[in-house]
């Protein structure tokens, strides 16, 4: 065994320490001894001299120390010094050798030279692994073949799977074998865990019948797949998940089991309360009924964001009444939306960002006193549908006064708005900066739905909103090259960037919605263009997800349409195209829309499923072998994503009417007020 060759190699080198260091004694006492022969030299006193340090003599340091080492060293014969050598070399190869991850990599690279010299390579059969606790670990590289046959089946132009980078990812996982039953699987694979395929005679129509595919050498015909079953699938899983690891907690975080909080208030449960009731999960909504009721309390010192909890809780809240009739959460919704008001105490009446719901005071952030346009304007739909529930005023002539200031304001273009607003002086700052993306998104979006929200009579916020469409065509729209994708891209003092956030495309769903309520016709066919452009962001990347952020290529002679960065590659869940996608099947009954949803929920599946329960974020989207989780489930997943989904599929047209509901930001159906109010 190794490790004894090592001790005799240790052993040997000692004993050729010692003869040099005996040799050395030796040679000293001889000449100490050959003085004392010439009798002129003798004494009969002994004479002991001190220095100091430098002078030579041992001083016990360190640098003595190496200096006696490399005097032995020196001493050794070259026969010995070339043994001792040749002893560590061989040393060092044997402990390399007998690594047990290195004999395993090259026993798995022996077998795919075998393989590939038979000629009979076979394919490979993936397990999935139960413990995700495993996960932690390395995976073991997979074999030049595999490899090799996964590209083939990539998805994306050649172009794109050509440009595929591979930086920034974690490291690969491994998954060990548990007593030689269980073969060794990568992560992506332990991730899957198909969904049960049910049928029902009442949604036969939303069945899919997957054709057959060809493989090696023979076909098999897939059984049909009750899309709407599958999206119930879904949500029990992550439910499973949230129940089991974060009941009662903000947010899940499935791959450690564990779970996050940001506000303390349950986020997760009261965003998916109407998505249950929705898709007619009683048992699970009576959960959650029951936790609302016993459990959840608004007095606490703790300091939450006005807009996210607006649109998440008493967005939920308001339409989970409204779909039950159940006045637990009108009153809940009457309390959080009462302890949210001190936000409004600001010297210019824009809201401060942050409120202590427990202390009744608010207050901007640390570091700035601006709020951004997004948030200070997508909070009406829900303070107003307060008032109006409740027959108390105030909520509603907070919000409108917001609104009212925003639209009398200075520093727009064209109808955009700069991306912030300062809560002292109620002015916009950083002047010259449009995006449709993160911190003004939802402002274009709620003037169209206060407008339909408030029976079409409010004309300043359709003039509004019209104007801003006429700026985003004149300054945002590009098409991209080789394809001429339509984008809405990025204005900074002038200069455009071809940048688009995935929460962009909210915006083919809104100038849908916006046609469908009598707004102009070119409207909808600007929709269809940007909700391609959506699309695309999704098949071209090699998961088949969308990243947080993409850059369009805009000159001739490029190769592929999109361009993602290393810090971009990000999938949060996000349910904006899928929100557009329902919008756009709803209007045109074009079944285009729903295959292209479905695609994507099968690789939210496929990349982002959680076995033990929950789904996850993940970090890369470029790379379908690891695509690094971020172990965080949203609760815009479930309160949004796979509410869309749902309604996507399908087939009843009266389920949350769009000519009856209009959804708040968050994906919470509020009604539209009566014509005659």
């Amino acid at each position: 065994m190794w490790w004894l060759l090592l001790i005799m190699c240790l052993q040997l080198i000692l004993d050729c320490m010692q003869q040099a260091l005996n040799m050395h004694c030796a040679y000293d006492f001889t000449v100490g001894w050959a003085g004392d022969m010439n009798p002129s030299s003798r004494t009969d006193f002994v004479s002991l001299t001190l220095t100091g340090q430098g002078s030579g003599i041992y001083n016990n340091s360190k640098q003595w120390t190496r200096q006696s080492c490399w005097r032995k060293w020196k001493l050794l014969s070259r026969l010995q010094r070339n043994l001792i050598l040749f002893t560590v070399a061989l040393m060092l190869v044997c402990g390399i050798a007998t690594n047990p991850s290195v004999t395993e990599h090259f026993r798995g690279l022996a077998v795919v030279a075998k393989e590939e010299g038979d000629h009979a390579l076979k394919p490979v059969i993936h397990e999935v692994q139960p413990e995700l606790d495993k996960l932690n670990r390395p995976l073991v590289p997979e074999s030049p073949s595999e490899k090799q046959k996964r590209a083939a089946h990539k998805r994306g132009p050649p172009g794109l799977q050509n440009r595929l980078q591979k930086k920034g990812n974690v490291s690969d996982t491994q998954v060990e074998k548990e007593e030689g039953e269980k073969p060794l699987v990568n992560w992506r694979v332990a991730m899957i865990d198909q969904a049960t395929e049910r049928r029902t005679a009442k949604e036969a129509a939303n069945k899919v019948d997957v054709p057959e595919v060809e493989q090696e050498g023979h076909s098999h015909k897939e059984p049909e797949v009750d899309r709407l079953e599958a999206v119930r699938d879904a949500f029990r899983h992550a439910w499973k998940g949230y129940k089991e690891f974060a009941w009662g907690k903000d947010e899940l975080r499935p791959m450690s089991k564990s779970y996050g909080e940001w506000f303390g208030l349950g986020l997760t449960l009261i965003d998916a309360l109407d998505t249950m009731w929705i898709l007619n999960l009683k048992k699970e909504f009576e959960e959650a009924k029951t936790w609302v009721s016993t459990e959840l309390s608004f007095d606490k010192d703790v300091d939450v964001n006005l807009f996210e909890s607006t649109i998440r809780i008493l967005g939920g809240l308001l339409s989970t009444y409204h779909l039950t009739g159940d006045t637990l959460f009108l009153d809940k919704a009457k309390d959080i939306g009462t302890r949210l008001m001190p936000a409004f105490n600001t010297p210019s009446k824009i809201p401060y960002s942050d409120v202590n719901i427990g202390k009744g005071t608010a207050h901007p952030p640390r570091w700035t006193s601006d709020s951004t346009v997004a948030e200070v304007t997508s909070i009406q739909l829900e303070f107003r549908e307060l008032s109006r529930l409740t027959q108390d005023t105030r909520y509603q002539a907070a919000v409108d006064e917001v609104m009212q200031k925003v639209h009398k304001l200075e520093g727009k273009q064209d109808g955009l708005v700069p991306m912030f607003i300062n809560t002292n002086s109620g002015q916009f700052t950083h002047l010259g900066m449009f995006t449709l993306g993160a911190r003004a998104d939802s402002y274009y979006e709620y003037l169209l739905k206060q407008w339909i929200q408030g029976g079409k009579k409010e004309t300043a916020l359709l003039e509004d909103y019209l104007q801003a469409l006429e700026g985003v065509k004149k300054n945002l729209l590009k098409k991209s090259s080789p394809n001429r994708l339509t984008f809405v891209g990025e204005l900074s003092h002038g200069r455009f960037s071809p940048k688009m956030d995935h929460l962009v495309c909210f915006l083919p769903g809104t100038l849908a919605l916006g046609a469908h309520h009598g707004l102009p016709a070119e409207h909808m066919e600007l929709a269809k263009q940007l909700m391609e452009t959506c699309y695309q962001m999704y098949a071209q990347m090699e998961t088949g997800l969308s990243p947080e952020i993409v850059h369009f290529n805009m000159h001739e002679g490029s190769i592929g349409d999109v361009d993602v960065k290393l810090a971009d590659r990000h999938n949060l869940l996000r349910p904006e195209t899928v929100e557009s996608l329902f919008y756009l099947y709803r209007f045109t009954k074009d079944r285009k829309y729903r295959d292209w949803g479905w695609e994507i929920l099968q690789n939210f599946n496929k990349y982002t499923k959680v076995s033990t329960g929950g789904y996850t974020s993940i970090n890369n989207v470029r790379d379908p072998e690891y695509p690094s989780p971020r172990d965080k489930m949203e609760s815009f997943f479930l309160g949004e994503t796979l509410k869309y989904f749902y309604l996507l599929f399908s087939d009843d047209p009266e389920l949350l009417s769009l000519d009856k509901y209009v959804f708040n930001t968050e994906a919470h159906p509020l009604p539209i007020w009566p014509t005659a109010q």
